[in-house]
């Protein structure tokens, strides 16, 4: 500037502060939304909890989240068979590391966790004292889950082999007297608007069903006159709920999978009756 007059410096001085205050007076710039929504293939027993994450995550980032709900095994045969999930959300940590395995998708990470509870009919009395005793009954129907197909039948026959080791014979006689109600490829679905859990119980096709603790205390929501029972500590499973990303999605889909281990989607999964990854 030593050749310029103090006039041109004075100008050029005064241009470069406008130019800095317009700088600092526009807007940050928002990251730009995918025009694609994020394709989020999840456990059903998340549905209310990722409705409303989903939900949250769409208003505060103008990123739309198309979900997808079912059992988590057959929604990881879904997968395999080319359906284009981005994010998958087990109720277990088996079959997003089955999908990690076979390659293309992350190292699954747990998010959330669950366990069992037994949710029974207004006619059974039973407190977690008496659960077992109460499930080995020849007259009283046990509903459960269809293992592989649903992590929730998984956890259920694990309850089996904790109740052989309490009372030897126990497994025999509750794997003999399941009734595969849910979960499976075939199982019935309830009409729209119900519940899978509240439906069965409602139309009493058993007297006591053993699923997520969550489950059963949104069917009693649905249908007051169902009871949910606590297992007692030799029998309790815990659920550990899996989380995976396939390894070309969009960052749109990391920030998804990201946002559900943020303290905003945590506290929604905890009010909802999940617990701490």
């Amino acid at each position: 500037m030593a050749n310029r007059s103090p006039a041109a410096v004075a100008a050029a001085a005064a241009g470069l502060a406008w130019a800095l205050a317009g700088c600092a007076a526009a807007p940050a710039q928002a990251p730009m939304a995918d025009a694609a929504p994020v394709q989020v293939y999840a456990a059903g027993s998340l549905r209310e909890a990722f409705t409303e994450i989903a939900r949250d995550h769409e208003a505060r980032t103008g990123q739309k989240v198309a979900l997808t709900f079912g059992a988590s095994g057959l929604l990881r045969e879904r997968i395999e068979k080319g359906e284009p999930a981005q994010v998958f959300a087990s109720a277990d940590t088996d079959h997003p590391q089955h999908l990690a395995a076979r390659g293309g998708w992350q190292a699954p990470v747990v998010f959330t966790r669950n366990a069992l509870c037994a949710l029974t009919s207004e006619q059974i009395s039973a407190t977690p004292d008496t659960l077992l005793a109460t499930l080995l009954r020849s007259d009283v129907r046990m509903g459960t889950s269809t293992p592989q197909a649903d992590p929730s039948g998984d956890y259920a026959w694990a309850l089996f082999r904790q109740a052989d080791k309490v009372q030897p014979g126990a497994y025999a006689q509750l794997d003999a007297k399941a009734l595969k109600l849910t979960g499976g490829a075939d199982s019935p679905k309830p009409p729209a608007g119900r519940g899978t859990y509240a439906w069965v119980m409602d139309q009493r096709q058993a007297d006591v069903f053993l699923t997520y603790c969550t489950n059963a205390v949104a069917a009693q929501a649905e249908v007051p006159r169902l009871r949910v029972v606590q297992l007692p500590v030799a029998l309790q499973v815990g659920a550990a709920y899996g989380l995976t990303v396939r390894s070309d999605a969009p960052a749109a889909a990391q920030a998804f999978a990201s946002a559900l281990r943020q303290p905003p989607a945590q506290a929604v999964l905890q009010r909802l009756g999940f617990g701490l990854p």
